[in-house]
């Protein structure tokens, strides 16, 4: 449990890839931490790292997708005080296509990558609600815009933790906690495995770069940061367009396309 008067941020997924330059970035910025994974030798790596800049580091090893685990990170986050700030970072990816995939694989990417975000983003929300201060970061995916290119389980996941955040961001607005979704593109980490090796280069963004984005994106109040999108127009008329569908989403009376007079 963190004594000192610095504010905590708890980072899951933090062993290796995004979770780790979040670990460094963040204690940059004066964060003591919490890393939570399943290595525990490569959380010690990061910790030890992260402590050469003056911040306390503590490592909590846990599989998210184990039930036990979940409830004690969970718990963590609801109890301990000094804990500011959640970077839901943990995440695992599925073959493409669904009729050949294991379907016990898939139960266990839905298990990280859907319950185990929504948990610990309940309980820092009512933590951090109760405190009247926060920060919830989730790591969604620029793939939650688009199904049609991966596996349409993978990018339904992303996508679920995309509209999860921005339906956050308005119920916590009142408590004065901020709620950040993040779409990276492509990144050069393990996550992407072999299938990176036949990505363009210019598709493939560093994942030190892609953090100092979404920590920008942060510092500027964003609600969604797509790293590598070059225009913010671009989805702030996405966001026009689909909001512009809601007073027809739900009517009395099928369209007249569909056979019924006007």
């Amino acid at each position: 449990m963190n004594t000192s008067a610095r504010p905590t941020a708890l980072i899951t997924g933090a062993s290796s890839g995004i979770g780790a330059v979040y670990a460094d970035r963040l204690a940059r910025r004066g964060y003591d931490l919490v890393l939570v994974a399943r290595d525990a030798a490569r959380l010690t790596t990061v910790a030890e790292a992260a402590t050469r800049h003056g911040v306390a580091a503590e490592t909590v090893r846990a599989d998210l997708a184990q039930p036990a685990d979940l409830r004690r990170v969970e718990a963590r986050l609801r109890g301990d005080g000094a804990i500011a700030m959640l970077v839901n970072n943990a995440g695992i990816g599925a073959a493409p296509g669904l009729a050949n995939v294991d379907p016990d694989a898939l139960e266990q990417m839905i298990a990280v990558n859907v319950t185990a975000p929504t948990r610990l983003a309940g309980a820092a929300a009512a933590a951090f609600a109760a405190a009247g201060r926060g920060v919830i970061v989730n790591l969604s995916s620029a793939l939650a815009l688009a199904p049609e290119l991966f596996s349409g389980a993978y990018s339904g996941t992303k996508a679920y933790l995309l509209n999860l955040s921005i339906s956050l961001r308005q119920e916590m607005a009142p408590h004065g906690v901020q709620v950040q979704a993040v779409l990276p593109g492509a990144t050069r980490t393990a996550f992407w495995g072999p299938a990176g090796e036949g990505l363009p280069a210019e598709m493939l963004m560093d994942a030190g770069e892609l953090v100092d984005a979404a920590l920008a994106g942060l510092d500027a109040g964003e609600d969604v940061t797509i790293p590598s999108l070059p225009d913010r127009a671009d989805w702030d008329g996405f966001n026009a367009a689909r909001g512009r569908l809601g007073p027809n989403l739900s009517r009395q009376h099928a369209a007249a396309r569909y056979g019924r007079a006007a």
